[in-house]
């Protein structure tokens, strides 16, 4: 049988929007917002060519096995699991978050007031919060080993989430940077309509339309858990499993009210479609 998304019937974002709605994601709910792939690696380049596969992220590997370094990191963090870890696990964090939602579109209300009360109450330090595309890939995809965040949507339709129109004050980075619209690649020429535009070609490509059934296995598929999961070094701490955690038989308050407090605060695996 042959799905309209393999004859190409529907495009590639309107196909994950479905995804993520029949995993139970929306965008009525900041801890399960439906969740898109980073799919370009190259930030540096003046022009972007979708025609060369070195261009992009690669779709077969969760964000903490993109480099060969940072995958040995991961695989070795799960097989000596540290005493004081609860679960064994490659990431005690997660790829999409209420506070990775509100960071992103920090810039726009009311994702602004969101962002500080779950900040308790003012904006993060400025080298801290999102202000480049190219350094946030960076941090997620090879740097930060607690950063292993994909995107959201509004990166293939929304410019006005990359400019700080309200003019809110975020402070300075230590460079002395002032943190105001989001620095985009140089092949965006500083044009949020530019880079929206170029980054939803890149989703639409011919190589991401070869390659994203990849990445739909590891974030709603059968490498979501169990041993797939572990072989794709694509295993999260067991609180991030929502519904493989029966909170029913949970009778301790407390243990109870620390794993909601988890899901809320660090994110939840999609249902598994």
């Amino acid at each position: 049988v042959s799905f309209p998304w393999q004859k190409r019937e529907i495009s590639n974002f309107d196909y994950l929007m479905y995804l993520n709605t029949l995993a139970g994601r929306s965008y009525n709910d900041y801890m399960q917002y439906p969740v898109f792939p980073w799919v370009l690696a190259d930030y540096h380049s003046e022009t972007l060519n979708l025609t060369n596969s070195n261009t992009f992220r690669d779709l077969s590997k969760p964000m903490g096995a993109q480099t060969v370094e940072r995958k040995r990191k991961f695989i070795q963090r799960f097989n000596e699991v540290e005493k004081n870890l609860s679960a064994k696990c490659h990431y005690c964090t997660h790829y999409s978050s209420a506070i990775i939602v509100a960071s992103y579109l920090v810039r726009m209300e009311p994702f602004t007031q969101t962002f500080c009360s779950l900040q308790g109450g003012s904006f993060d330090v400025a080298d801290r919060m999102f202000h480049s595309v190219k350094s946030t890939w960076e941090s997620a995809s090879r740097d930060n080993m607690s950063d292993v965040r994909e995107l959201i949507p509004e990166f293939f339709y929304l410019p006005e989430f990359l400019t700080n129109a309200n003019h809110f004050e975020f402070g300075s980075m230590q460079d002395g940077t002032v943190l105001g619209d989001v620095q985009l690649p140089p092949w965006a020429d500083g044009d949020p309509h530019k880079f929206i535009q170029l980054h939803r070609q890149a989703l639409e490509s011919d190589y991401v339309s070869a390659h994203l059934h990849h990445w739909i296995d590891l974030i709603f598929g059968h490498k979501q858990h169990g041993s797939a999961a572990v072989e794709a070094v694509n295993t999260y701490h067991p609180y991030f499993y929502g519904d493989k955690t029966d909170l029913n038989n949970i009778k301790d308050p407390l243990i109870k009210s620390t794993i909601l407090g988890f899901i809320s605060n660090f994110g939840q695996i999609p249902k598994q479609v």
